[in-house]
């Protein structure tokens, strides 16, 4: 299983919850992502270095642009230990 403390450590973070969500309808380059977020280029290339190393991001190069997309695998195994957690705790 991979580090679910790396993963909900990633998305602890407003900004970083902020980039997952603008990638949730589509995969955007970098300078797609700060027109529609107020941060500068070299904190948003940390916070991507950061989903990208708990695996919630996955890269994609298109010539000389990268492009984003959120890796739904993982996410996907984040809730299904959210679900196993609420499962264990109901009273039978």
């Amino acid at each position: 299983m991979k580090n679910l403390g790396l993963i909900f450590a990633a998305l602890s973070d407003p900004t970083r919850r902020q980039v997952v969500e603008n990638l949730k309808g589509e995969d955007l380059t970098p300078s797609e992502m700060l027109e529609r977020m107020n941060v500068s280029q070299p904190t948003l290339s940390h916070h991507l270095d950061i989903l990208k190393r708990a695996e919630l991001v996955e890269t994609t190069r298109e010539g000389q642009f990268i492009r984003y997309s959120l890796n739904m695998t993982i996410f996907e195994m984040a809730l299904e230990y959210m679900a196993s957690i609420t499962k264990k705790g109901k009273k039978q």
